[in-house]
């Protein structure tokens, strides 16, 4: 086998094919992204004063609620719990490549990079996000 082919995402970086400490696959990704958001949007709804159904000129700032509310989550939730509330409730942990601990900054930078989308749809063989690249991460079953 050569250098750059593998069987499975993962295989490269030493994970198994499956199971615990596998590369989360995309169906869990966006499933964590969706309970992510939908978690987002109604505390900008309860505390931010976002209207989901607003024409943008009328909500004004607070059409962004939700995204800054989902960006905190993630900031917020991954240092401390190993990922989003919906990377755990899907069964996913986001985890550093030498395996230490991923600390306050990569989860802002991390973030950051999601909000803007283009990072997180770009991704190589072993499923990796340029946004998990970028900081050195791996989103891993749990």
């Amino acid at each position: 086998m050569s250098d750059t082919a593998q069987s499975y995402p993962g295989e490269r970086l030493g994970l198994p094919k499956t199971g615990p400490g596998s590369v989360g696959r995309i169906g869990r990704r966006i499933a964590a992204l969706v309970i992510d958001y939908a978690a987002a949007s109604i505390i900008a709804s309860a505390f931010l004063g976002f209207q989901q159904f607003a024409l943008p000129k009328e909500a004004g700032i607070t059409q962004f609620a939700p995204m800054i509310v989902f960006a905190v989550l993630q900031i917020v939730f991954i240092p401390t719990i190993g990922g989003s509330p919906g990377h755990r409730i899907v069964g996913l942990r986001l985890v550093m490549m030498n395996g230490s601990w991923v600390g306050p900054w990569r989860p802002i930078v991390r973030t950051l990079l999601l909000v803007f989308v283009i990072p997180a749809v770009i991704f190589d063989a072993d499923q990796r996000g340029l946004h998990d690249k970028a900081v050195g991460t791996v989103l891993i079953r749990a």
